[in-house]
């Protein structure tokens, strides 16, 4: 249907008047597509069946997406439709854990310079590495949007979101292998309401400072989300050893729900995974304005609160309040370091 989807998009992009391609229920196999505009007015994609990707990752070009739209205002994507990125044959490939210069896998999408736009009702199933990159994005929803992958699929990461603003994910559920949702640098306003997450290892603020040329993050709220046996719950991690200078400020996660989650609250200011990097200078990333706010639940570990800020620039304006958090019944503790929260009723005192 590759050839077909390409037509269709083709003619509804350039018709003047509000456009849907309909993709009726059914399965159907898609190659690699990018779709773009601009179009001459609002265009909808309604995806009722199941889209199939090629399960040989040598059929796709790693360096895009599967399926990608870019440069679209009011673009719509709905439907109770799957993309199946058939990964199982790539994650038995993927050896990125060791390989710096290991072969990219496709992702399942790519959404890159769209504008007031919404993605619906929506699965994205077994990509062969990231599901979802955002990219330049401005003022777009994702809503009841699932994302399915097993906790044996490496890099799977659920959305991905760099350079946008007005970003809003809410009422969706990611179960992958890697964080549920992650946000690169130049992410503003970004929005995550009633999501649930698990397994992955949680929602993520970075990596950040690895690169000299990016951009601060500022304004993300995480609210009324539940992590079910995740590595970790809400994270910020920056590179030491490296030269960003970037800030990082209003950070708000508020009325969460953590079951089994090994590190339920996390700065980690000396994330270096592999020994990619040196500790001897710490992150210059400064992180301020953070509110960890009626978070409940289990804790896999006894450290439920880890604050682990940079020795060179220290967290600032950090603030702890109904944290309410146990590991084995007992109540879960709390470590900081180069950080003094503010601690607004129930919360665990910090240790050094």
């Amino acid at each position: 249907m590759t050839q077909a989807l390409k037509n269709a998009w083709k003619d509804a992009c350039a018709s003047t008047n509000v456009a849907k391609i309909l993709i009726p229920t059914g399965t159907y196999k898609l190659g690699q597509v990018d779709l773009r505009g601009p179009c001459k007015a609002p265009i909808e994609v309604q995806v009722d069946g199941i889209i199939l990707a090629p399960a040989n990752p040598e059929k796709l070009d790693g360096n895009a997406q599967w399926v990608k739209f870019g440069y679209i205002n009011f673009f719509t994507l709905s439907g109770g439709g799957t993309f199946d990125g058939q990964g199982q044959t790539a994650w038995k490939q993927n050896d990125c854990g060791r390989n710096k210069n290991c072969k990219k896998l496709s992702m399942n999408f790519g959404f890159g310079f769209l504008n007031n736009s919404i993605v619906r009702d929506i699965t994205s199933k077994d990509s062969k590495n990231f599901h979802v990159n955002v990219l330049g994005c401005n003022n777009v929803t994702f809503a009841n949007f699932s994302i399915n992958a097993p906790a044996t699929s490496p890099n799977t990461d659920g959305i991905h979101i760099g350079r946008s603003s007005e970003i809003n994910i809410i009422d969706s559920f990611i179960s992958t292998d890697d964080d549920c949702i992650s946000l690169g640098d130049g992410s503003r306003n970004i929005n995550v309401l009633r999501v649930t997450c698990g397994p992955g290892h949680g929602i993520s603020v970075g990596s950040l400072g690895k690169f000299t040329y990016e951009e601060p993050v500022e304004g993300f709220t995480v609210k009324n989300c539940t992590f079910r046996n995740t590595d970790n719950g809400v994270r910020i991690k920056t590179w030491p050893g490296a030269p960003g200078t970037i800030t990082v400020s209003d950070l708000h996660y508020e009325d969460i729900i953590m079951v089994n989650v090994s590190n339920p609250i996390l700065i980690e200011q000396d994330y270096c995974p592999y020994n990619q990097c040196s500790k001897e200078t710490p992150s210059k990333i400064k992180i301020s304005k953070v509110t960890f706010k009626n978070i409940k639940g289990t804790s896999a570990t006894p450290d439920g609160v880890k604050l682990i800020c940079s020795s060179g620039v220290p967290c600032e304006d950090a603030e702890l309040s109904g944290i309410d958090l146990t590991f084995n019944g007992a109540p879960a503790t709390a470590k900081c370091a180069n950080v003094k929260p503010a601690i607004i009723g129930k919360a665990p005192s910090c240790v050094a």
